[in-house]
């Protein structure tokens, strides 16, 4: 059977369009995936997420295809254009990087993380919209739930969350919701697939304080990075800014307290919940 590339939709966004002139220029020149592969040092699978806007050209990329194909600084200034603007359906993609990734960091200074959270919490968190029905709730609840399943293949990302102590201050639900919650956090502190630090407050102000990070890290060594603060969202894949946020993370995690520490803060936490749960003599 005869393979048919992926019809491309080169108006869409920059992304789109510096696909479409890579296959434009590639076609015209009678050059496969794998021929152009050899000469800019990349592999044919990159290149061909690169046709379908499915990925971010790497830095180096356009101006290995400005050489080959004798076209001055065209790639270059698409590029500059791509890594800047805002990526359709961001969520989406970003939902489809995190199901690829094999190792997600992420930092919330006020809600535990999605990917950690049990049902009630999730359930007790979404219902705070106003607007949504409760079957729009509960869908809501399931569509969070079902990225904590593990892959086709059984596996699960590695994953490591550093959440401020408000997360853990803060009642979300029931005192019954906040106590199985953070048993389930404490389950996840040191395991061989997760990590959970705490961020006290003794820590004081920082930078992510004010909204949430995701660090994806993909099979092929690629990292991502989605940042959201209220209502507003952004996907991050150029990686110069890839690297800034990335050493904020790190800053972060230096400064969080150790895991031990962190088990025995949330612990505290739970006791706490516990004893609101124990009527008084």
């Amino acid at each position: 059977m005869k393979y048919a590339p992926k019809s491309l939709t080169p108006y869409v966004s920059a992304r789109h369009y510096f696909g479409s002139e890579l296959r434009r220029h590639r076609e015209e020149v009678r050059m496969s995936l794998v021929q152009l592969a050899d000469i800019v040092n990349s592999s044919k699978s990159n290149l061909a997420r690169v046709e379908t806007a499915e990925m971010m050209p790497p830095p180096e990329l356009p101006s290995a295809l400005d050489a080959a194909f004798g076209t001055g600084q065209h790639f270059h200034g698409l590029y500059q254009l791509a890594k800047r603007e805002v990526h359709p359906d961001q969520y989406r993609r970003f939902m489809d990087l995190e199901a690829q990734a094999e190792a997600i960091e992420m930092h919330d200074s006020q809600v535990v993380p999605g990917l950690l959270q049990t049902r009630e919490y999730a359930y007790a968190h979404l219902r705070c919209e106003e607007g949504l029905t409760e079957e729009q709730v509960q869908e809501r609840v399931n569509a969070r739930l079902s990225r904590q399943e593990p892959r086709p293949d059984r596996t699960r990302a590695f994953r490591w969350a550093i959440i401020g102590e408000a997360a853990l201050r803060r009642p979300v639900g029931s005192t019954e919701c906040m106590y199985k919650q953070l048993a389930s956090l404490l389950a996840q502190v040191d395991t061989p697939t997760s990590r959970v630090q705490v961020m006290p407050f003794s820590a004081g102000p920082y930078l992510l304080m004010t909204g949430t990070l995701i660090l994806l890290t993909l099979p092929d060594g690629s990292s991502m990075a989605y940042e959201e603060s209220f209502g507003v969202s952004h996907l991050y894949e150029g990686w110069d800014t890839v690297k800034r946020w990335r050493r904020e993370y790190e800053m972060a995690r230096a400064n969080a307290l150790s895991l031990a520490e962190s088990a025995e803060l949330i612990r505290k936490a739970m006791e706490e919940y516990q004893s609101c749960d124990t009527p008084p003599n």
